[in-house]
């Protein structure tokens, strides 16, 4: 069993919903990263999401851009951020996924990237803009280095490519809450609880469901829970506590540590 998939089984076992929180490796700057980790895992977070700089971050909304900006300005890498990684894994078990743009997997190589993430510690692979058509090569590379290839759905895909996007993702499926990019709103639609409870129902377990997109406070996490979810992801929410505080290491671990607490709290059921 792989590692993303027990931490879930634990968890299910414990009666809690999984806290997936991610940052942006190198934002601000490289040396922060492992120091922000520590932080969440501290605070309980299940499972920690690195996302790889990129110019053009398509998914992305404005908070996690300018995390973007400031996290290439320091001049942080693809094979930095897998250091990071590796820097994090080396004191902690923690599953720990790694969310990209296929240009930087592409550029870099198929078999050179997994067997890095593989070497780095890295659990799983988020790819928002791979489909499964073309997917074929990708996830043969990922299974062969042992590393969960974690798809995307959003409200909009049909039930029958529901079906095949969840037959081929692995650790978890990602379900993307809202139309958009990423963000923290005030409040989730019925859309968004609808989509949620049909996934569970097509899922039928096969698969743990991970939702993201707007999710930012505590009563985010239970509803999403409440409604068939086995796991919340929030983005942007740890990025604004960053961003509000460059000037103030400790202060923005301190506020990253206190935020994780209340929405870890809200995973129990």
């Amino acid at each position: 069993m792989r590692t993303i998939e027990a931490k879930f089984q634990e968890l299910g076992r414990r009666r809690e919903g999984a806290l997936i929180a991610y940052v942006t490796g190198g934002d601000p700057e490289p040396e922060w990263t492992p120091k922000i980790a520590e932080a969440l895992i501290n605070a309980g977070v299940d499972i920690v999401e690195l996302g790889i700089p990129f110019s053009d971050p398509i998914a992305d909304g404005p908070t996690i851009q300018r995390a973007s900006v400031r996290a290439l300005e320091s001049g942080t890498t693809p094979k930095k951020v897998m250091k990071i990684a590796e820097m994090i894994k080396s004191e902690y078990d923690t599953p720990l996924a790694v969310l990209t743009y296929y240009n930087i997997i592409y550029k870099m190589g198929l078999e050179s990237f997994f067997a890095l993430a593989e070497k780095s510690g890295v659990n799983g692979v988020i790819v928002p803009d791979l489909t499964i058509e073309e997917s074929t090569e990708y996830k043969r590379a990922a299974e062969n280095h042992g590393i969960d290839t974690i798809f995307l759905a959003a409200p909009s895909t049909p039930d029958k490519r529901l079906e095949e996007i969840i037959s081929k993702s692995s650790g978890f499926l990602y379900l993307v809450s809202v139309f958009g990019v990423t963000g923290a709103r005030a409040t989730l639609q019925d859309q968004s609880i609808s989509f949620i409870k049909k996934a569970s129902l097509i899922a039928h377990g096969r698969v743990p469901l991970a939702v993201g997109f707007g999710i930012s406070k505590p009563s985010h996490v239970r509803k999403v829970l409440s409604s068939g979810a086995d796991g919340a992801i929030v983005g942007s929410g740890f990025v604004k506590i960053i961003e509000e505080n460059l000037g103030d290491k400790e202060k923005a671990f301190t506020e990253l540590k206190n935020y994780a607490q209340k929405l870890k709290e809200a995973t129990i059921k």
